[in-house]
């Protein structure tokens, strides 16, 4: 089957673009397995007039939103492929479904490398978290921890710092650099190094930190910075080049990425990570993709 746009990934950018598409009688096709970033999070926060809403209702929301642009197909799959052919692509998917666009978003987002603790499970998402812009004001005035190997730790309590007084960091048997510690002694963290043996916690809420030797360690929440990794090659297969921060580059006229007829939004894309900057970005690339066609078809 033949569509004017792929959209690769169903999160905030992807759903917004397929928004604007539709509402452009564009027929788009957006493909999407339901793993999103934030599906374990309780609640979205800075995203105005959502603040608080659950991932998955904000999610179903959406898909029901787009229910009305008949032009528009949501396919639960995995895009595995795309190739360009003469001017289009042609692409395939998990479900064995195949088709042809003459536009790719892709929206694929990226996916959090959480720390291998034990007891990690049950916590993440209600207690534990990766970002301080989408968590860090539930914890003012909490007692927090700090999670990074070396000096990732640090740096993020240092950060902390600002949302909460009392933060530790915590190196889980790693050093930290001189350097490191003198940031820390200079805003009055204190850090251990002990490895930590378990987290424990009630109904998803942190309540203490063993470690293998030492005192246990009460506390409200932890925040780590882990890194992650994209949730999809098919950036790199299709040849895009990627910036600075291994996010895809894109041609700030154009919206374009380094594959002619192919664009990015969302996480994959850029260095703010929140659901608002992904959502606009989605907005942006469909307007992007509509105006070539414009000029495709003599309109502009």
């Amino acid at each position: 089957m033949k569509w004017d746009v792929l959209i690769v990934g169903g999160g905030p950018a992807g759903l917004s673009a397929a928004l604007i598409l539709g509402r452009c009688h564009r027929k788009t096709l957006l493909c999407d397995e339901g793993h999103q970033r934030n599906l374990s999070s309780h609640a979205i926060h800075g995203l105005l007039g959502h603040e608080g809403k659950s991932p998955s209702d904000f999610l179903d929301a959406a898909r029901e939103e787009l229910t009305r642009y008949k032009s528009v197909a949501l396919r639960r799959t995995c895009v595995t492929d795309i190739t360009p052919l003469a001017g289009e692509f042609e692409f395939s998917c998990a479900d064995g479904s195949t088709g042809t666009a003459s536009k790719i978003l892709l929206a694929t987002g990226l996916v959090d490398e959480p720390p291998e603790l034990a007891g990690i499970e049950p916590l993440y998402g209600v207690s534990v978290h990766h970002c301080l812009y989408c968590d860090g004001f539930e914890y003012t005035g909490k007692a927090v921890a700090a999670y990074g190997r070396g000096d990732k730790g640090a740096e993020l309590a240092i950060m902390m710092k600002h949302w909460t007084a009392d933060v530790v960091a915590c190196s889980n048997g790693t050093p930290v650099s001189p350097q490191g510690m003198q940031k820390l002694q200079e805003h009055n963290i204190p850090l251990r190094v002990e490895p930590i043996k378990y987290l424990e916690g009630v109904n998803g809420q942190l309540t203490n930190m063993e470690f293998e030797s030492g005192e246990d360690l009460p506390r409200e929440g932890l925040f780590f910075s882990t890194g992650c990794h994209p949730g999809s090659a098919l950036s790199e297969r299709l040849g895009c080049k990627h910036g600075d921060k291994r996010g895809v580059a894109t041609d700030p006229d154009t919206e374009e990425t380094s594959v002619p007829g192919v664009y990015v939004a969302g996480d994959a894309s850029r260095d703010v990570l929140l659901v608002a900057v992904a959502a606009a970005e989605g907005v942006q690339a469909a307007v992007a993709i509509n105006k070539s066609f414009l000029q495709r078809d003599g309109f502009s």
